[in-house]
């Protein structure tokens, strides 16, 4: 059975290391537990801050809380490499597989975009916007502070033009429709265009204007015409093989840095097809 550990430990002794607070209460090995540090499911709090923290060797003060979040299974997991489209130094695009984090969570950020881009480039990485896990497509993360702001404005002003692919179950009967209904009692817009037909399936364009939370799956689901593998929103079990059709495949809009109109789209050899 693979380990699950959920943990708290509060630090009596000043300069103890961390890698020995932690052997001393676990039953994980040292070399277990260097893995699970640099995985990132190690937290400390000092004070009012709790951060992750991936020094073995980080020396401890009384009162220290220190969190583990061991998940075996989660730390075993191999994240799929996502491939660099665009760098302008204080960001860069990126193409996110399905089965890629947007960012991290308490149990670890090693299967995480964010984290996965901060270790190819050796930069600082700041999310501005988020991907669903099952969702493969662009990304943009920005390399410091002052990019994630302008970034983060650009989204919120909607300044920032998202075109999606999906394939739906059925013969879709629109060959445009805009789908206004309300998620999560907020205004939400997606522009839907029929690009073809196969079988059982169609192939939808899909342009939103706003940025709610699933709004798409929602929508598209809302009129009876689900994504093929939306576990949640759809018909496919959760044992579906088939992943999530959905995938971002277009980002435009005007460069923070240098003013200039980016329009990129991802390579025709990895988009969505029939």
């Amino acid at each position: 059975m693979q380990k699950v550990i959920e943990r708290k430990i509060t630090i009596k002794d000043n300069n103890q290391l961390l890698i020995d607070a932690l052997a001393d209460t676990t039953t994980l090995s040292k070399q277990a537990l260097k893995g699970a540090l640099d995985k990132g499911c190690v937290w400390i709090k000092t004070g009012k801050k709790t951060n992750r923290i991936r020094r073995v060797k980080k020396p401890l003060k009384i009162g220290d809380e220190v969190f583990i979040y061991f998940n075996e299974k989660i730390l075993l997991s191999t994240p799929t490499q996502p491939t660099l489209l665009l760098d302008k130094k204080d960001y860069s695009v990126w193409f996110k597989p399905a089965g890629i984090f947007s960012q991290g969570s308490k149990w670890g950020d090693h299967c995480a975009l964010t984290r996965l881009v901060e270790k190819i480039l050796d930069r600082p990485t700041f999310l501005v916007h988020r991907l669903d896990r099952a969702t493969s497509g662009l990304m943009i993360l920005a390399h410091t502070k002052t990019m994630a702001r302008e970034f983060s404005k650009l989204f919120a002003d909607r300044s920032i033009k998202k075109t999606y692919l999906a394939i739906v179950k059925g013969d879709f009967p629109h060959q445009n429709i805009s789908l206004d209904a309300d998620i999560d009692g907020k205004n939400a817009l997606s522009h839907v265009t029929k690009l073809g037909q196969d079988g059982q399936k169609s192939l939808l364009k899909v342009q939103i204007e706003t940025g709610r939370k699933h709004q798409i799956r929602k929508h598209l689901s809302g009129i009876n015409f689900p994504i093929i593998g939306d576990r949640l929103h759809g018909e496919a079990e959760k044992n579906h093989p088939e992943n999530l059709q959905l995938q971002a495949i277009n980002l435009a809009f005007n460069c923070p840095i240098d003013k200039q109109a980016i329009n990129i789209s991802l390579p025709e050899e990895v988009k969505l097809k029939l």
